[in-house]
């Protein structure tokens, strides 16, 4: 079973979650049991809040719990009601539709999608809105927030089609992204322990978009390990079969999308496609001419965020645009100069770039203050899914939106999750932990972990002292109140210092217990490992190909029921 708000009446050790649905109850009224909210999925699982995990913004926070604080930066609230309000007036040309409609048919051909997607591409040709989230196309179908992002947009798709609102899911392929060394890497755990990290060392032209970079022959022996590492099964093939030489990042992302999301309908969609930067040729030029009336917008939004308290996701400039030049398959930032343009070293008149924008499209793409922009202009967008960054880039980007479509698309806080396995439920049972407390460190967990084993009777001497400490300052407290109010504060310093030097005795105890028993030490690093990787929650470092591996593609189905909560929290997942 799942957390339910009702634990919070007796002594529970969820104290974060009773907090977490308390406020989420009060200020949005819209969660009222877990357990009945997860209908039918059989995983048990709770919801922490964002406030608990390291480094929320202040603008996250304040985006999913306190909308009033934020409503100048974002139009809409993040409610699945608001979506469906802004899909039921949402207009969007029928000859655009047939046109994107084409590309999106023949893209997802080339990547084998299965008849569902046919069937959501002529629904969306036909007049359905579309959900859309997406991400880089990293090494062997990226970290799993890649597979929790699409399951967003499967289930809300869903969700408004039952309503009333024929919706489809997409799926945007960050192939215009030309950070390489963001997306040529995996990391999977290891069977000796740890995590192995496995590479691509393909190459494109230094600074090319990355879906222009094709895999070498290196890449078979790569899946290979892969297979090796996940054991011979229906993900490993295909795996295998996506990442061959030849194919390039986006392609073999999606192809191995296209296998793993078969059957919910998800459509794919790559933005390097020529047809679509053509059909996208207004926004580029609306970009270009209107560069200095979008930039001034920008760094007014930039002085209302700062003078609100909040940051800045996007560094904005005097001299910026929202466009890149594609030369010689590099992609160049364009700048404003005066009332023309640099792109590099070289000028170019105002009216000789947006000639070049209308002549030749496709030599130009977004930055991520447009990419948003470009993507409803080619799609009726009634929502799109983002992690805490994203988030943070429309409440600049509402700006852009105005300026150039004329309406500001919903964004909403993607599905978030960490997949708890068997061993680490009883690992974190064992030693009385929860994820959060994996937050800390992997120094301050294994602290825990030796305090946790040691004898129980040292344990209850350890806890009895502490009690009996804080009663005898606590009468003698009292007993001073009456003789010389002065001596009370001069007590209470006194008690702490106590307090303090016994948490050092139970921590050298702690200490030494670790130094006698490796296992500890292997143990705390296992979980660290496999549950707060890299410092980072785990769906930011291990792929979603482990674990669709282990529980195969039900988990899918298990994960977009729990996202049908909308609960804006991070989901622990306890699977068998």
């Amino acid at each position: 079973m799942g957390f339910r708000p009702s634990d919070c009446d007796r002594q529970s050790r969820c104290h974060i979650q009773c907090l977490y649905f308390r406020e989420i109850m009060a200020q949005t009224g819209t969660v009222s049991d877990t357990k009945t909210a997860t209908r039918s999925s059989s995983l048990n699982h709770q919801c922490i809040p964002f406030t608990a995990i390291p480094h929320t913004t202040r603008l996250y926070q304040d985006y999913l719990f306190h909308h009033a604080r934020v409503a100048e930066f974002y139009q809409h609230p993040p409610t699945p009601d608001a979506v469906f309000d802004y899909g039921k007036q949402l207009e969007f040309p029928a000859e655009r539709r047939a046109q994107v409609a084409a590309v999106l048919t023949r893209q997802n051909r080339a990547f084998g999608a299965d008849e569902q997607v046919f069937e959501a591409i002529e629904r969306l040709r036909g007049g359905a809105v579309a959900v859309v989230s997406g991400q880089q196309v990293g090494l062997f179908g990226g970290p799993l927030y890649s597979i929790l992002k699409a399951v967003s947009a499967v289930e809300l798709a869903r969700s408004l089609s039952g309503r009333g609102l024929d919706a489809v899911p997409v799926f945007w392929l960050a192939t215009e992204d030309h950070d390489l060394a963001e997306v040529n890497h995996t990391f999977l755990p290891a069977a000796a322990g740890g995590l192995e990290r496995l590479t691509s060392s393909s190459q494109g032209t230094e600074g090319a978009p990355v879906g222009y970079v094709k895999f070498g022959e290196e890449i078979s022996a790569a899946a290979a390990r892969v297979r090796e590492l996940l054991g011979d099964g229906e993900i490993a093939r295909a795996v295998v079969e996506a990442y061959r030489p030849g194919e390039t990042y986006g392609s073999a992302f999606a192809k191995l999308f296209a296998k793993l999301l078969a059957g919910t309908g998800l459509i794919l969609l790559d933005p390097l496609d020529p047809e679509l930067h053509a059909i996208a040729a207004p926004v580029f030029s609306g970009a270009a001419a209107r560069a200095r009336e979008i930039d001034d917008a920008l760094l007014s939004r930039g002085k209302q965020l700062q003078a609100s308290d909040y940051h800045e996701q996007v560094r904005v400039t005097g001299e910026s645009t929202l466009l890149f030049s594609l030369e010689g398959g590099e992609r160049r930032v364009i700048h404003l100069s005066g009332e023309d343009f640099t792109i590099g070293r070289r000028r170019v008149g105002r009216d000789e770039l947006l000639e070049q924008v209308r002549s030749a499209p496709e030599l130009f793409s977004s930055n991520v203050l447009l990419r948003p922009i470009v993507q409803d202009y080619l799609l009726p967008t009634v929502a799109y899914f983002g992690g805490a960054a994203e988030v943070a880039y429309f409440a600049q980007v509402g700006v852009v939106y105005e300026k150039l479509l004329g309406r500001v698309t919903p964004v909403l806080p993607r599905f978030s999750a960490t997949v708890v396995d068997g061993r680490m439920q009883r690992l974190l049972q064992q030693y009385q932990l929860g994820v959060p407390d994996l937050f800390h460190g992997t120094e301050q967990l294994r602290e825990k972990l030796a305090a946790r084993s040691l004898p129980a009777g040292m344990q209850h001497e350890l806890s009895a002292a502490k009690d009996t400490l804080q009663e005898i300052i606590s009468r003698l407290r009292e007993h001073l109140r009456t003789l010389d109010p002065t001596l009370v504060d001069a007590t209470e310093r006194s008690g702490r210092k106590m307090q303090y030097q016994l948490s050092k005795i139970a921590a050298k105890a702690a200490r030494a217990k670790l130094r006698q028993d490796q296992r500890l030490a292997q143990e705390g690093e296992e979980i660290i490992t496999l549950l707060f990787p890299e410092k980072g929650l785990q769906e930011r470092t291990i792929p979603g190909v482990y674990f669709l591996a282990r529980y195969g593609r039900r988990l899918i189905g298990e994960l977009m029921t729990l996202a049908s909560e909308h609960c804006p929290g991070h989901h622990i997942v306890n699977v068998g």
